[in-house]
């Protein structure tokens, strides 16, 4: 399935739509870094693997603007310790 991930840089928040519904990946900007802030899927559009697109998009838009992560939401954190090759855009200074 091609996903469509939009960044809504004025909601702050990389977005799909989907069956009329979106779904967020909220972020904000800190210092040089980025902060991945909370994943948000509706409850009719789980399960089709949108929160994954979305941490996967954050991440891959992180390491193409040369920023470090800094990462409060949940989700996102589950997928880092499932894809070390990431780790390196983590800002240690903010595990």
């Amino acid at each position: 399935m091609n996903i469509d991930i939009s960044d809504n840089t004025t909601q702050q928040q990389f977005e799909i739509t989907m069956d009329g519904e979106l779904a967020t990946l909220q972020y904000r900007f800190y210092k040089n870094d980025i902060a991945l802030m909370h994943t948000h899927v509706p409850e009719r559009l789980k399960g089709r693997g949108l929160a994954t697109a979305l941490a996967n998009f954050g991440l891959e838009w992180a390491k193409s603007q040369n920023k470090k992560v800094m990462v409060y939401c949940p989700f996102v954190s589950s997928y880092l310790k499932k894809r070390p090759e990431y780790n390196y855009l983590i800002d240690k200074n903010y595990v």
